[in-house]
């Protein structure tokens, strides 16, 4: 298991978006795209809030970019 380094500019980012509530889109290996705000995050995954309170765990290797939502 890999350590989470706190220090990481992309850990301090995903912290950032998880203080402010700000919501974000997620697109995934797989060509979905998801919307919500982050509830956590661990070495493995992160955790998204979807519109309907619906939590979805998603693997960090799954991910293809994060960003704000505009």
């Amino acid at each position: 298991m890999t350590e989470f380094d706190t220090g990481l500019p992309s850990i301090k980012q995903i912290q950032a978006y998880i203080k402010d509530k700000q919501e974000v889109e997620l697109k995934l290996v797989t060509d979905d795209l998801l919307v919500g705000k982050i509830m956590w995050q661990d070495s493995q995954c992160v955790c998204l809030l979807d519109h309907y309170d619906q939590p979805t765990i998603v693997w960090r290797q799954a991910i293809v970019y994060l960003k704000t939502k505009a």
